[in-house]
């Protein structure tokens, strides 16, 4: 069993529930994880991988729960049903690149609002996303205002729509595009063998967003590649997601709990 940073090892200290909650006119689902103790408290999305709202995501939520924040996982592919096989690239990829970049950043600012209406909630909250969702979470740090702090793990096709196409219906503009319009502090993460997104597109976010006057920091994780916190994955680097969680932790401590 491999050492998981930030685990939940006294699960009485959290409490973990599937909600429902509007976005726009329609109820989409997601899970919320709250500390048992009641408190003042600032909230974090946190933003699922390509293959949907699995454990891994749900765990994610408890852990930050553990250390003193409301966290929400909403399903972003509540409305599409999500892919039939989420270990199938072949299911996901259709679901993925198809949730429209507007409905993305309608379903997090709900999910916003659903945490700082939660009772003895702050009114910070902070955004967190991995794969196809840490492109999400750059998305919606450029498109909105209702987000405090985020951090972007390895966030893929920022640089163009998918694959085929630079920019398509549903991804209308490049995601690096947007980066001068930043609303808060980001963190972006990256493995220094990852593909998608690529330490060059590191620099050249860093860049903008420097150029734009943002706060952006920037760090390529040593000996990581793609999802090196997916502890569920082959892909799970033990010593960089050590470092990757306590980072995080003091990023959100100093953007939310400050």
């Amino acid at each position: 069993m491999p050492n998981i940073p930030g685990a939940v090892t006294d699960p009485s200290r959290v409490r973990g529930e599937a909600i429902e909650f509007k976005s726009g006119g329609d109820t989409i689902q997601g899970y919320l994880a709250r500390p048992s103790q009641p408190g003042r408290n600032p909230g974090i999305v946190v933003i699922h991988e390509a293959f949907g709202l699995v454990e891994h995501i749900r765990d994610i939520a408890r852990r930050f729960a553990n250390i003193g924040y409301n966290a929400l996982a909403p399903d972003l592919y509540a409305r599409a049903g999500g892919p039939s096989d989420p270990n199938d690239m072949v299911t996901v990829m259709p679901v993925m690149f198809g949730k429209p970049d507007a409905e993305a950043v309608r379903d997090l600012e709900a999910s916003a609002a659903h945490l700082r209406g939660l009772s003895g909630a702050t009114a910070k909250v902070g955004a967190i996303g991995f794969c196809s969702g840490g492109r999400q979470t750059l998305l919606f740090a450029c498109s909105s205002d209702k987000v405090d702090a985020a951090v972007d793990c390895w966030g893929g096709f920022i640089h163009r729509a998918t694959p085929d196409a630079e920019t398509t219906p549903s991804r209308p503009k490049p995601i690096l595009d947007l980066v001068a319009q930043l609303h808060c502090p980001l963190f972006a993460v990256f493995g220094e063998e990852d593909q998608n997104p690529t330490v060059a597109q590191s620099e050249e976010l860093r860049t903008r967003g420097q150029r734009a006057g943002k706060d952006i920091t920037t760090k390529v994780y040593k000996n990581a590649g793609h999802a090196f916190l997916a502890d569920y994955r082959p892909s799970y680097r033990e010593a960089p997601a050590t470092e990757l969680w306590s980072d995080a932790v003091a990023f959100f401590g100093k953007n939310l709990k400050g």
